[in-house]
């Protein structure tokens, strides 16, 4: 399977990243956990990356595509990858269909998990009381859904046109939004 997984900051994109890679064999390919190592280990695209997480902006598309044109190259994604976090905007869209553009290697489908709004607020204020990141500020938090919704969610409309958005609510325990997910997956699997 070659999936996209979608959804604003704190939908649970990447719990349920980790249980669809699993499910299908396939790697987890996550650009923010990318970005945070690399911020971490003080690395020039780390410090380059951390000016633009704390302000709650994206990573300059140059940055981002060569890392996921690089990890997808890599042995494990050759069967098939779960992409968190890219593409987020139509240029990355673009960006993307270049590196699938080889016949079998196109997307089987992309997942949107829906999560109310507040719920959002409430999920990322507390992951980052426990998990001490800085980049989860209520500001930032509030600037990160903007953004998406002005950059990522035109997104929503490219897939569904090509027919290949599955919509999952994220709403309740992660087990049935997984429930939700597989069943959806199975559905496109059929």
């Amino acid at each position: 399977m070659r999936l996209i997984i979608m959804g604003p900051p704190g939908a649970g994109k990447g719990t349920q990243s980790s249980r669809i890679a699993e499910r299908y064999d396939i790697p987890a390919i996550a650009t923010g956990d990318i970005f945070r190592a690399n911020v971490k280990d003080g690395t020039p695209l780390g410090q380059e990356a951390q000016r633009y997480m704390d302000a709650g902006d994206y990573v300059p598309d140059s940055v981002t595509n060569a890392m996921v044109r690089d990890r997808l190259g890599q042995d494990d994604a050759v069967g098939g990858f779960l992409l968190d976090g890219y593409p987020r905007t139509v240029a990355q869209v673009d960006e993307l269909d270049g590196m699938l553009k080889d016949p079998g290697s196109e997307l089987d489908a992309v997942v949107v998990l829906t999560v109310d709004a507040e719920e959002l607020v409430t999920r990322l204020v507390k992951r980052a009381e426990q998990d001490a990141r800085s980049d989860d500020t209520e500001d930032v938090i509030r600037h990160r859904q903007d953004v998406y919704a002005e950059q990522t969610a035109p997104l929503i409309d490219v897939y569904a046109e090509r027919g290949i958005l599955v919509t999952v609510d994220g709403m309740g325990s992660v087990d049935e939004v997984s429930t939700r997910v597989r069943e959806a997956l199975d559905g496109v699997q059929a």
